[in-house]
């Protein structure tokens, strides 16, 4: 292959292919569908405190940056109960100061920068007061048993002609019923976090040192998190579906009872 042919072909990985559009087939009449039906969206609001201990010294904190995480969003049916669990994940960026004490001064303070991420739980219970959509509720297992009639015979002692009528002990019988229901579950939708962290054991520099400085290896903090969800639920809806795009007024494969639009 010659040296042009390979430039040419390098060249032409990125370059642009042609697409055209394709118009999808829609199923026409009314239909049966099952699609996530949204159950609820709520806003709640969560209060955390919590004591964050570092692995080092902290000369002071320069950056923290939040993300929330929700590990458990489950609607308890049939109650109207929410249970909430989950985490506000921190990284948290701060200056330490060198353990080489020589290399500050009366002026100055030598530090390196560090991270510390760290996961601060959260759990709650709200209620759904009020449900945009029902949810269905959950249909309960079924268990019956049921026997056959025997008639035996009785042991000595009793009259000939007398018989044990009874059911049979040696045999089980049952009829059971399992439903596989739909499980709600929850998007989260937005947050927003107001936070206030305070050291708790700051002390000074032990050696002289810049007027005010000194480390610590604790904090205190306190949060109010707000987030919204939605709690949805597969459910089977009906739809009516009027018209396919590729269909117009003057096809005659139009085979429906609709009007094309």
């Amino acid at each position: 292959m010659s040296k042009k042919h390979k430039k040419d072909q390098h060249e032409c990985k990125n370059c642009e292919c042609h697409s055209s559009e394709h118009e999808p087939h829609v199923s026409i009449g009314k239909l049966i569908a099952k699609v996530p039906v949204v159950l609820a969206e709520l806003t709640l609001q969560v209060n955390v405190d919590e004591i964050i201990s570092f692995p080092e010294p902290v000369l002071e904190i320069k950056d923290i940056k939040k993300r929330l995480k929700l590990t458990q969003c489950r609607l308890l049916l049939p109650t109207n109960k929410l249970f909430i669990k989950g985490f506000v994940r921190k990284n948290i960026q701060y200056a330490s100061p060198c353990k080489d004490i020589e290399q500050s001064t009366s002026s100055t303070v030598a530090s390196d920068l560090h991270s510390f991420t760290v996961d601060i739980p959260f759990s709650c219970v709200t209620e759904i007061k009020h449900f945009l959509t029902k949810p269905v509720n959950p249909e309960n297992n079924k268990r019956q048993e049921f026997d056959f009639f025997v008639s035996q015979p009785l042991p000595s002692g009793f009259p000939e002609k007398d018989e044990l009528l009874t059911s049979d002990l040696s045999q089980f019988h049952q009829e059971s019923k399992q439903f596989y229901n739909e499980l709600p579950f929850c998007e989260l939708i937005s947050s927003k976090i107001i936070e206030w962290d305070e050291a708790l054991d700051r002390v000074p520099f032990p050696s002289a040192s810049p007027i005010g400085e000194g480390y610590f290896t604790k904090i205190e903090e306190k949060m109010v998190v707000d987030f919204t969800i939605k709690v949805l639920q597969n459910q089977q809806i009906r739809v009516t579906s009027t018209t396919n795009d590729d269909c117009h007024d003057d096809d005659d494969d139009c085979d429906y009872d609709y009007d094309c639009e």
